[in-house]
């Protein structure tokens, strides 16, 4: 017999009000965007402080369309593109899952783009903030994907392996190790630096956000199981794994641009 934990009996619906029910997966992008948003407040009063609170603020809706919209569009394109083409309606159920990070990424990063141009700051004013953020909803998202027992990982005989409902052997509770690199240890790592004035080198924080998710993710995926519609693709890779090699390569591109940039001035 292999020791095991049985995934305990969490009910989705954090709050049934009549026929309103709110998940805990709404709860958790709610609470990270929220939390978010407080932080990035309190960041943009320090060095070089570049924004003012009220751009923080009204960057807050454009944030949550460039996650859902992005995180959205992202899902239907790399996941489950055939689906969707047949089934055009399930598009808008989102309270069901369905969510890429990488496309929020992109969903975020284009609406740093548009609101930096608009308030006329410098774009990694805004994203160096953002993308010490980031992490907190990662955090919670992932928390919420161990709630909703999806995104689990492979069979493993590990004494901290849990069943999950459905399945009959352990399995590496990857969401949790998911929030432990993807949000503690690289919120960790993000508020160090920006204690040392990394928000004073303009895309060194956006570039050590990105080299460190997309290792996270790549490392962690090692030990996921790969999406059920997509297998694995070629030489055993993931769709999480490849997605995350761009963010990688930019991630160095932009740390070495960073630190040319600084050495200039």
């Amino acid at each position: 017999m292999i020791a095991a934990i049985t995934f305990p009996q969490i009910d989705p619906i954090a709050i049934a009000l009549g026929p309103l029910a709110i998940r805990w997966y709404a709860l958790a992008y709610i609470t990270g965007l929220l939390l978010g948003w407080w932080y990035c407040r309190w960041l943009a009063k320090r060095p070089p402080a570049l924004l003012s609170e009220r751009a923080i603020d009204d960057f807050l809706l454009w944030a949550t369309l460039g996650v859902i919209l992005g995180g959205r569009l992202g899902y239907i394109l790399f996941y489950q593109f055939g689906y969707y083409l047949e089934n055009p309606l399930q598009i808008l159920f989102i309270w069901r899952g369905g969510m890429s990070f990488h496309g929020g990424l992109l969903g975020v990063g284009l609406a740093i783009i548009l609101f930096a141009r608009k308030e006329k700051v410098p774009v990694f004013a805004l994203g160096d903030i953002i993308a010490t953020v980031v992490p907190v909803g990662l955090f919670f998202g992932r928390i919420a994907n161990f709630v909703n027992a999806e995104l689990f990982g492979r069979p493993t005989d590990l004494p901290w392996g849990v069943i999950f409902p459905g399945q009959v052997v352990p399995r590496h509770p990857s969401q949790l190790y998911e929030a432990g690199l993807e949000g503690l240890l690289l919120f960790a790592v993000l508020f160090a630096l920006s204690r040392l004035g990394g928000l004073e080198r303009r895309g060194q924080a956006t570039g050590v956000f990105l080299i460190g998710y997309a290792l996270s993710r790549m490392l962690v995926e090692l030990v996921r199981q790969p999406d059920q519609q997509l297998g694995f693709l070629f030489g055993g890779v993931t769709m999480g794994q490849l997605l995350s090699v761009p963010m990688l390569l930019a991630g160095i591109a932009l740390l070495a641009w960073s630190r040319r940039a600084r050495a200039a001035h």
